[in-house]
């Protein structure tokens, strides 16, 4: 499949491409959800997107083209979607309260700088938020789904690090002006 760039602004001005390659054969449908609205091909999608969290040591964090703050996004799903993961759950207890159906994958860990990652608001919540690691995060394994990973401009993804606060708030205007793949 085709990997998915970023063409990204600093203040307006022309900061570079980063390039990224997707796990379509672990993760199928968060990847096209990804690479979908890169491509803007459902009328929405992250071009004009604002790096709306970075945070130095952790994350920078984009996706929410609907309300701009990280309270928004939407998935080519609908709002937001549910993975085709089987809970370990469904099997020990099938006719349980817990519900069979489960984030896509968990099986990639956060373990390096530059993976791409769902950002949500608990299980079964993604839509378009996605974060890129600038270290590695184990923590959050089991709870976000990681989809891809950064294969060029590392050094852009440290730029617009730098550029972040500890409480998150961007110390400049980063946006995708374009997107779409390569």
């Amino acid at each position: 499949m085709a990997n998915v760039f970023f063409d990204i602004e600093i203040n307006d001005k022309a900061a570079g491409r980063i390039v990224m390659k997707l796990y379509d054969d672990v993760v199928p449908k968060t990847a096209r959800n990804f690479r979908e609205l890169a491509t803007g091909r459902h009328g929405f999608g992250y071009e004009g997107c604002k790096f709306h969290r970075i945070i130095p040591g952790f994350i920078l964090q984009s996706g929410d083209f609907t309300k701009g703050d990280g309270t928004g996004g939407k998935s080519i799903y609908g709002g937001r979607f549910v993975g085709d993961g089987i809970s370990v759950l469904a099997h020990v207890l099938p006719f349980s309260r817990f519900s069979p159906r489960i984030d896509e994958s968990f099986q990639l860990k956060h373990t390096k700088p530059g993976l791409l990652s769902m950002a949500n608001s608990g299980r079964d919540t993604n839509s378009s938020q996605f974060f890129i690691t600038t270290i590695s995060t184990t923590w959050l394994d089991g709870s976000h789904v990681v989809f891809g990973e950064v294969i060029e401009n590392m050094e852009l993804v440290k730029d617009i690090e730098s550029r972040g606060t500890p409480q998150g708030t961007p110390k400049a205007k980063i946006i995708i002006a374009r997107c779409g793949t390569v």
